[in-house]
């Protein structure tokens, strides 16, 4: 199919590099940042190729209306929103960009997990407030303690490589077989629950890590840890969490994701009067809030688009 007939649908805003970029290698750009999911799909069967974020889920329903499509390319690292088993069925090739964050996501976690340990957000209220408060913000240093990082893919190995300049052990485990590497060495999650001082996940929501982090798995680590979590608020049960911090079992946590998230990421689902779990998140000290921005940098935002672009070219062998 020459190039100027592969016709592109962007539902969601991004880098402008993307759309300039592939109007130059002579696809046909077209956006609509507005319409329902149902207005979309009454015209989705004109388009060969769509471009997302997370606007809405990319479903069966969906997919069947979309006669004509021959990729989804999601600007991110995940591909939660889409049905994939279904659209590769169908034949439709998923493009994704984890590449393009997981530098930010690595630094994130890295900022995350230096601020909670060194009580950096709290010292910080309090002085504001007025109170030089020195021993009361004692904080811990990372020297010897061992870091375990749940999923190496480019998230967990960039904040591995993060970690290099630090006198840590890093351990990692993963459902694929040798991932480890200079960074990390790879374990059983068994021996990463007895070792381990941080916990930090990279993960994407799947049937098998949805509510992956209850009471259960807390209560199997050794040791009271650390936890941050730059992956899906949904791995997490906030409610066990919460539980956990008030026994001392969790000694801190940077939370990037909320179970409370709208699927978009763009709000969070409470509207009205909060969850008490949420409630005791915002008025404790030893945790960090960021919303969903770990990966969400200037420089982020440019190269996820540069990876996207690079991948719809490659499919397309141009």
């Amino acid at each position: 199919m020459p190039k100027n007939n592969i016709k592109i649908l962007h539902i969601d805003s991004n880098h402008p590099l993307l759309w300039n970029q592939l109007q130059e290698a002579g696809f046909t750009n077209e956006e609509d940042f507005t319409s329902s999911k149902e207005e979309i799909e009454a015209k989705i069967q004109n388009y060969n190729g769509i471009v997302i974020r997370s606007r809405f889920k990319i479903d069966k329903t969906f997919l069947d209306k979309a006669t004509q499509l021959q990729f989804i390319a999601r600007v991110g690292a995940g591909l939660e929103s889409i049905d994939c088993d279904y659209a590769i069925a169908k034949g439709v090739h998923l493009i994704a960009a984890p590449e393009g964050n997981r530098n930010a996501v690595g630094e994130h976690a890295l900022g995350m997990l230096l601020s909670l340990m060194n009580k950096l957000n709290r010292a910080d209220k309090l002085v504001r407030e007025g109170k030089w408060i020195r021993e009361g913000n004692r904080g811990y240093e990372l020297e010897g303690k061992t870091i375990g990082l749940i999923g190496y893919g480019n998230m967990g190995k960039s904040f591995a490589k993060k970690l290099r300049g630090f006198d840590v052990k890093v351990i990692c485990y993963d459902l694929l077989d040798n991932v480890g590497d200079e960074n990390a060495k790879q374990v059983t999650l068994k021996e990463l629950q007895e070792k381990a001082d941080v916990l930090s996940l990279h993960i994407p929501w799947t049937p098998k890590t949805d509510k992956m982090v209850n009471s259960e798995f807390i209560d199997s680590f050794a040791k009271p840890f650390w936890f941050i979590n730059t992956s899906r608020g949904n791995n997490v049960v906030t409610d066990d969490l919460v539980t956990a911090l008030k026994s001392g079992k969790v000694l801190g946590a940077g939370l990037d994701v909320l179970e409370y998230e709208k699927l978009s990421f763009e709000n969070l689902f409470i509207d009205t009067e909060k969850p008490a779990a949420f409630q005791y998140l915002l008025n404790s000290e030893n945790i960090l809030l960021t919303p969903h921005i770990a990966g969400w940098t200037f420089e982020s935002h440019e190269k996820l688009a540069q990876t996207i672009v690079d991948k719809i070219i490659k499919h397309y062998n141009w």
